[in-house]
Protein backbone atom coordinates (compact mmCIF):
# COMPACT_ATOMS: atom_id res chain seq x y z
CA UNK A 1 0.00 0.00 0.00
CA UNK A 2 1.22 3.67 -1.10
CA UNK A 3 2.24 6.24 1.84
CA UNK A 4 -0.32 8.48 0.69
CA UNK A 5 -3.06 5.92 1.19
CA UNK A 6 -1.61 4.54 4.37
CA UNK A 7 -1.28 8.19 5.44
CA UNK A 8 -5.13 8.86 4.22
CA UNK A 9 -6.17 5.80 6.17
CA UNK A 10 -4.72 6.82 9.63
CA UNK A 11 -5.98 10.73 9.28
CA UNK A 12 -9.18 9.07 8.84
CA UNK A 13 -9.01 6.80 12.07
CA UNK A 14 -7.52 9.16 14.13
CA UNK A 15 -10.57 11.92 12.99
CA UNK A 16 -12.91 9.32 14.14
CA UNK A 17 -11.30 8.21 16.94
CA UNK A 18 -11.52 11.52 18.50
CA UNK A 19 -15.00 11.84 17.22
CA UNK A 20 -15.62 9.10 18.91
CA UNK A 21 -13.29 10.04 21.83
CA UNK A 22 -14.76 13.20 23.06
CA UNK A 23 -17.55 14.36 20.84
CA UNK A 24 -20.01 11.36 21.47
CA UNK A 25 -22.49 13.69 23.16
CA UNK A 26 -21.88 16.59 20.98
CA UNK A 27 -24.61 18.12 20.12
CA UNK A 28 -26.08 17.22 16.35
CA UNK A 29 -28.38 20.41 15.93
CA UNK A 30 -25.48 23.01 16.29
CA UNK A 31 -21.59 23.39 17.06
CA UNK A 32 -20.09 24.49 20.39
CA UNK A 33 -19.31 27.96 19.75
CA UNK A 34 -20.64 28.67 15.99
CA UNK A 35 -24.47 29.99 15.44
CA UNK A 36 -25.25 27.99 12.77
CA UNK A 37 -27.44 24.98 13.28
CA UNK A 38 -26.88 22.07 11.74
CA UNK A 39 -29.94 21.76 10.07
CA UNK A 40 -29.84 25.44 8.97
CA UNK A 41 -25.98 24.09 7.58
CA UNK A 42 -27.49 21.06 6.01
CA UNK A 43 -30.31 22.81 4.04
CA UNK A 44 -28.56 25.63 2.97
CA UNK A 45 -25.04 24.50 2.13
CA UNK A 46 -25.22 20.98 1.53
CA UNK A 47 -28.27 20.25 0.30
CA UNK A 48 -28.40 23.28 -1.52
CA UNK A 49 -25.71 22.56 -3.40
CA UNK A 50 -26.15 18.99 -3.58
CA UNK A 51 -29.07 19.36 -5.69
CA UNK A 52 -27.36 22.20 -8.03
CA UNK A 53 -24.40 19.78 -8.93
CA UNK A 54 -26.99 17.43 -9.55
CA UNK A 55 -28.62 19.82 -12.13
CA UNK A 56 -24.99 21.10 -13.21
CA UNK A 57 -24.20 17.67 -14.32
CA UNK A 58 -27.42 16.76 -15.85
CA UNK A 59 -27.63 20.02 -17.97
CA UNK A 60 -27.95 19.59 -21.27
CA UNK A 61 -25.18 21.80 -21.80
CA UNK A 62 -22.15 21.82 -18.68
CA UNK A 63 -21.03 25.13 -17.27
CA UNK A 64 -17.56 23.76 -15.70
CA UNK A 65 -17.68 26.62 -13.23
CA UNK A 66 -20.74 25.83 -12.01
CA UNK A 67 -19.75 22.33 -11.14
CA UNK A 68 -16.74 23.44 -9.84
CA UNK A 69 -18.40 25.87 -7.52
CA UNK A 70 -21.07 23.07 -6.42
CA UNK A 71 -18.39 20.37 -5.67
CA UNK A 72 -15.77 23.09 -3.83
CA UNK A 73 -19.08 24.46 -1.59
CA UNK A 74 -19.82 20.17 -0.90
CA UNK A 75 -16.15 19.45 -0.17
CA UNK A 76 -15.64 22.28 2.24
CA UNK A 77 -18.68 21.31 3.97
CA UNK A 78 -17.77 17.72 4.67
CA UNK A 79 -14.71 19.82 6.99
CA UNK A 80 -17.42 22.17 8.61
CA UNK A 81 -19.61 19.41 9.47
CA UNK A 82 -16.58 17.91 11.36
CA UNK A 83 -15.43 21.17 13.14
CA UNK A 84 -16.76 22.63 16.49
CA UNK A 85 -17.35 19.65 18.17
CA UNK A 86 -20.76 18.91 15.24
CA UNK A 87 -19.88 15.30 14.86
CA UNK A 88 -21.53 12.99 17.51
CA UNK A 89 -20.09 9.48 15.96
CA UNK A 90 -18.20 7.36 13.79
CA UNK A 91 -21.04 7.18 10.96
CA UNK A 92 -20.76 11.02 11.00
CA UNK A 93 -16.92 10.72 10.74
CA UNK A 94 -17.60 8.57 8.19
CA UNK A 95 -19.88 10.32 5.96
CA UNK A 96 -18.26 13.42 6.19
CA UNK A 97 -14.72 12.28 5.02
CA UNK A 98 -16.47 10.31 2.40
CA UNK A 99 -18.07 13.83 1.35
CA UNK A 100 -14.94 15.28 1.54
CA UNK A 101 -13.00 12.06 -1.02
CA UNK A 102 -15.93 11.91 -3.12
CA UNK A 103 -16.55 16.27 -3.80
CA UNK A 104 -12.95 15.67 -4.48
CA UNK A 105 -13.29 12.93 -7.04
CA UNK A 106 -15.95 15.32 -8.71
CA UNK A 107 -13.97 18.27 -8.83
CA UNK A 108 -10.97 16.28 -10.41
CA UNK A 109 -13.06 15.13 -13.46
CA UNK A 110 -14.89 18.40 -13.66
CA UNK A 111 -11.31 19.89 -14.35
CA UNK A 112 -10.76 17.39 -16.87
CA UNK A 113 -14.33 17.84 -18.42
CA UNK A 114 -14.94 14.29 -17.99
CA UNK A 115 -18.72 14.14 -17.68
CA UNK A 116 -19.36 10.61 -16.99
CA UNK A 117 -16.95 10.53 -14.61
CA UNK A 118 -18.29 13.61 -12.58
CA UNK A 119 -21.39 11.89 -12.73
CA UNK A 120 -20.14 8.66 -11.09
CA UNK A 121 -18.41 10.32 -8.43
CA UNK A 122 -21.50 12.60 -7.27
CA UNK A 123 -23.36 8.95 -7.47
CA UNK A 124 -21.22 7.57 -5.07
CA UNK A 125 -20.93 11.00 -2.93
CA UNK A 126 -24.37 10.45 -2.46
CA UNK A 127 -24.52 7.32 -1.81
CA UNK A 128 -21.59 6.98 0.35
CA UNK A 129 -21.92 10.10 2.37
CA UNK A 130 -25.95 11.44 1.77
CA UNK A 131 -27.30 7.98 2.40
CA UNK A 132 -24.69 6.99 5.16
CA UNK A 133 -25.11 9.53 7.55
CA UNK A 134 -28.95 10.23 6.82
CA UNK A 135 -29.49 6.63 7.97
CA UNK A 136 -28.13 7.11 11.31
CA UNK A 137 -29.11 10.43 11.49
CA UNK A 138 -32.00 12.19 9.54
CA UNK A 139 -35.00 12.62 12.04
CA UNK A 140 -33.55 11.23 15.01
Amino acid sequence: MSRTKVAGLVVVAITAALCLRGEADAQKTKGKTRLTSTKLMMKGLVAANCGDLKKALDAKEVNWDDVILKASLLNESGYLLMDDGRCPDGEWAKAAKSLQAQSAEVLAKADAKDLEGAKTAFGELTKTSCAVCHAAHKGK
